[in-house]
């Protein structure tokens, strides 16, 4: 990029910064330490709009999303991680997805903006714990609390290189030397005073707002917004013949600080009293403040929703197109989407591949258990091994002790001999388990089976438990 006259490094790459490269240096200085340096013109505008699209395609993560330029993105997950099975599990999604698309990108997630900012690009530390922002910076460069090369210059010259060194220093001093700026970064930072930010809105999706003449706080005056902006809502997605399946509702506080809560659906809706049950329950994330100012729904994932009939639903025969699609949402909001589910038959030999978790409304595929091949009530996903006797070789046991208990077999039914799968992997062109449904004295059932045949040194492990 250009700085007056000269020619100015914008970014360097790993190799040019292994060469001794950096940013803010003259092209000049770059080439006279690597002579055959390749130079590429820089077009912020172009990499602006890129971060802006970035931004935009994060809103998968939560409704409030903030492009920082050059080169950040914030996200605000406190309303939306329950839906990815907590913080720790989004970042590993998101920083997958990003992977997986060729971008290179370090995330971190803590109480402030500041700190995460500080430790996404200075600190090792990737999830800090609610009130541990100031220990997880403390070590990190000055340079973690955003502030201008100029401050950083300074701040060097007198000895302060770490942000524990600067919040160790008389504040007094710290403002009548280096500004007001250092700290405001450094309150920001460590939480002492708040900063707001500005979610970028997304395009063209169905989006409702109410404002109030006075901040609203009780919680029976936001049920009623809720209400009401999720009747605006319907109407306008019925209009455009669409349904929800992910909403995300956003209060702006007096402070101009934004608190959000988004829902998952199992498949798209427009009902407004589905919609309010299931928005109330996420109340509980939201801190009002002094007071609430603006609200606002959109409907951040939408399908297309063709009109159903209802009229004499009452007279269709008990058991068919039973909606449960409500208490799926229902749990969803509570115990979390990806913990909601069924699982669904597999053609697959091995007991283990038998079968896979799909989302609870997912579509059936035709495919079913074979009938005259029993399995346990409880299958586990590992076996577990055991030890076990055979009066004869290659017959059921007599007795096994399984989690240090002994069991004494009274009935057994087998063997049911099952085959690796060679063309999945070709190490199991050997496998041979011989299984057996054994019931104890005490009534107790379980599923039994040996690895290979006596004569070979064959183990006993058990795979289930339950009636058959």
């Amino acid at each position: 990029m250009m700085e007056g006259q000269r020619r100015i490094l914008a970014s360097v790459d790993d190799a040019a910064h292994r060469a001794g490269l950096s940013v803010g240096m003259t092209v000049t200085h770059a080439q006279s330490l690597v002579p055959e340096l390749c130079v590429v013109n820089a077009t912020p505008q172009e990499d602006e709009a890129a971060l802006v699209r970035l931004a935009i395609w994060c809103i998968r993560y939560s409704p409030l999303v903030t492009p920082d330029p050059p080169d950040g993105v914030f996200i605000d997950v406190a309303g939306s991680a329950h839906l990815f099975q907590g913080e720790a599990a989004l970042l590993a999604d998101l920083c997958e997805r990003l992977k997986a698309q060729g971008i290179s990108a370090k995330a971190a997630l803590s109480d402030t903006p500041g700190s995460a900012w500080g430790l996404a690009r200075f600190g090792q530390t990737v999830l800090v714990s609610p009130g541990r922002a100031s220990e997880a910076i403390a070590s990190l460069p000055i340079a973690a609390l955003r502030l201008a090369p100029s401050v950083i210059a300074s701040l060097h010259e007198v000895g302060i290189e770490r942000v524990a060194q600067l919040a160790s220093k008389p504040r007094s001093s710290l403002h009548l030397r280096f500004g007001g700026d250092v700290l405001l970064r450094l309150d920001q930072a460590l939480g002492s005073r708040q900063e707001a930010l500005s979610s970028i809105l997304p395009p063209e999706l169905p989006r409702t707002e109410l404002r109030f003449a006075e901040p609203i706080a009780d919680p029976e005056d936001l049920k009623r917004v809720i209400n009401k902006l999720s009747k605006a809502l319907c109407i306008e997605m019925l209009s455009r013949g669409i349904g929800a399946r992910r909403l995300d509702l956003v209060f702006l506080r007096v402070d101009n600080i934004a608190q959000s809560a988004r829902i998952g659906l199992s498949r798209p809706y427009r009902e407004p009293k589905h919609l309010v049950k299931l928005l109330a329950d996420r109340l509980v994330v939201i801190d009002p403040g002094f007071g609430i100012e603006i609200a606002s729904l959109t409907a951040s994932w939408v399908e297309a929703l063709a009109e159903r009939q209802t009229i004499g639903a009452h007279l269709a025969e008990d058991g068919s197109q039973v909606d449960v699609s409500q208490l799926v949402d229902t749990l969803g909001v509570r115990l979390g989407s990806k913990n909601v589910y069924r699982l669904a038959p597999v053609e697959s030999a091995l007991p283990e591949r038998a079968m896979r978790r799909v989302p609870a409304l997912h579509a059936t595929n035709g495919a079913a258990w074979p009938e005259h091949l029993p399995r346990p009530a409880r299958l586990f996903v590992h076996p577990e091994k055991i030890e076990a006797i055979a009066a004869i070789p290659d017959h059921p046991p007599r007795f096994f002790i399984w989690r240090g208990i002994r069991h004494i077999v009274a009935k057994a039914d087998g063997p049911e001999r099952i085959h690796g799968e060679w063309w999945v992997d070709e190490k199991e062109t050997q496998l041979v388990r011989d299984y057996y449904r054994v019931e104890a004295e005490d009534g107790t059932r379980y599923w039994l089976f040996r690895d290979a045949p006596t004569q070979d040194g064959g183990a006993w492990w058990l795979h289930g438990v339950g009636e058959a």
